[in-house]
Order: structure tokens, then sequence, then C-alpha cells
């Protein structure tokens, strides 16, 4: 069915204020960056602003979400032409990480309202489920080697998951490149595959 008018005009404030977030955030970085600033930018007032989100966390969210789904696919993508186990989980990695290291306060920004955000909130649920759905591709790569049990995939995508987390989050790894986080994630992975 065609979509209405004012469907249509919700759609089109919705891609300004994603588009005005998604500027101010990539120059200035979110925490420098005003509800207010985004409001005048996607020409839209600061109540308008606050019925699409309400915290400038959860515009973060807005953003970083969609960027991180096309990481996530990226990732599986890769993983596909990847032989050993290993080197698959680390191509569904490499992309979230560089993603995530765009402007590294917003990506630890982005980590940071995903954990501590209300799930319910609808922002904040499409995040776990990206989380959700790297822990699927992640299993999918570790059943690959026969010794790893179904359930055991599931348990260590988990743990994957959190090293990867903790690594891109962790303050003593802002200075590092990508490449320094993807080793490091790497490193600890590797003690947890069978041998």
């Amino acid at each position: 069915m065609p979509v209405g008018r004012r469907e249509r005009n919700k759609q089109e404030k919705l891609d300004r204020i994603v588009a005005a977030a998604s500027e101010l955030f990539a120059e200035h970085g979110v925490d420098e960056v005003t509800t207010q600033q985004i409001a005048d930018q996607a020409d839209i007032g600061t109540g308008t602003l606050f019925l699409y989100a309400k915290t400038k966390g959860e515009l973060l969210l807005l953003v970083q979400n969609a960027k991180y789904v096309e990481a996530l696919e990226q990732g599986r993508v890769d993983a596909e032409t990847v032989p050993g186990v290993l080197d698959a989980v680390l191509a569904i990695v490499r992309p979230i990480v560089e993603c995530n290291r765009i402007q590294i306060d917003n990506g630890r920004t982005y980590l940071r309202e995903m954990v501590f955000g209300d799930p319910e909130e609808p922002r904040h649920s499409a995040a776990l489920a990206i989380v959700a759905q790297t822990e699927e591709a992640v299993a999918a790569v570790l059943r690959r080697d026969e010794r790893v049990a179904e359930g055991d995939a599931a348990t260590l995508a988990h743990i994957v998951s959190a090293v990867m987390f903790l690594s891109m989050a962790a303050s003593v790894n802002i200075a590092l490149s990508v490449e320094e986080i993807v080793q490091d994630i790497r490193r600890q992975v590797d003690v947890l595959l069978p041998r």
C-alpha cells in the first residue's frame, strides 16, 4: 500500500535528524554536540527532535546502529571466504572494530549506551539485537570446527563478543589502532579455541 503523507513527513524528518546527527557527531564528537545544534541542522524544533529520540544517547544509537549493521554484514561476507576458524572470526570482528574506531569517543559512547541504556527502548533494543546477530555469526563460524559442540559455540561466541567489547571500550586502549585492537582480540580468542 502507498505510504500516506503523514508517514512520509515523519520519515523525512527522521532522515533529516539522522543526517544532521551523523554529520555533527562525526565532525565534533557526541559529547561536543547539543540537541539544539542537531535540531537546527535538521531544520526542526527541539520538541520535534525529542519525539524521535529522548536523549543524545538515543540519537547516537540511531546513527550508529545502521553503521554497525553494515559492518557486521561486511564481516559475515568476509568470513565466508576465510578457511581458518580464528581468521574467520576475526574477519567478522575487524569491520566492527573499524566502525567503532572511526570516531573513538563516539564508538565508546555507543558501547556505553548499548550496555547501560534501557533495553526496552527501541534504539537500545536494536543495538542489543546487533550484538546477538554478531554472536550468531561468530557461533556459526565456530561450528566449522567439529571439536566445538553446538552449545559451546554459542557460549564461546558470547565470550568473543565480550572480549571485543572490552577491547574497544577500555580506556587503556584509546590510543590503539584498529590493527592493534584486532591483534589484542586475536590473542584472547586464540586461547579460547580448542587445540
